[in-house]
């Protein structure tokens, strides 16, 4: 979907004028954002194609990040799947496995006190991040009936502390 095409979507739910409003931006300017912008239409760059060329320009996916956190959500970066070898299956299976086991040892020592320090907080973040970002991996492959890739690049390894 286009980005236009998704404000134009969002714009039938939220009213464009209340969005004017709120940003402090003229009706025409909101409407136009849901318009294609490719020299025939009258539409312009939309605040979601500028965050993207910002994400091209930067190639910093922390930018993603931090859209995701003010929404209540993450973001997970899909891997990179190339070629088939359905072999690797019971060590990806295991990689998850143990990720999880790692993740519950970093909570166990975090709140063996009956607390959780702000330290402690970011080790337990930390973990998660590894384990989804792992799991992740394993249902692409699953999807993609690939698991070549989980075995030439093991996610978790690179990111453990």
């Amino acid at each position: 979907m286009r980005s236009h095409e998704l404000l134009r979507e969002v714009f039938q739910k939220t009213s464009p004028k209340q969005v004017a409003a709120e940003l402090g931006l003229s009706l025409s300017m909101i409407y136009k954002w849901a318009e294609p912008d490719e020299g025939t239409g009258s539409g312009t760059a939309n605040p979601l194609d500028r965050v993207e060329a910002l994400l091209r320009c930067t190639n910093d996916t922390r930018l993603v990040q931090w859209i995701c956190q003010r929404a209540g959500g993450f973001f997970i970066l899909n891997p990179k799947i190339n070629r088939p070898h359905p072999s690797y299956l019971i060590p990806a299976t295991n990689e998850i496995v143990q990720e999880f086991a790692d993740l519950l040892a970093v909570i166990a020592n975090a709140a063996a006190d009956n607390q959780i320090t702000p330290k402690e907080a970011q080790k337990i973040r930390a973990r998660w991040e590894v384990l989804k970002s792992v799991t992740e991996g394993f249902v692409a492959c699953c999807e993609n009936g690939n698991f070549s890739e989980l075995k030439e690049h093991p996610p978790g390894l690179a990111a453990k502390n």
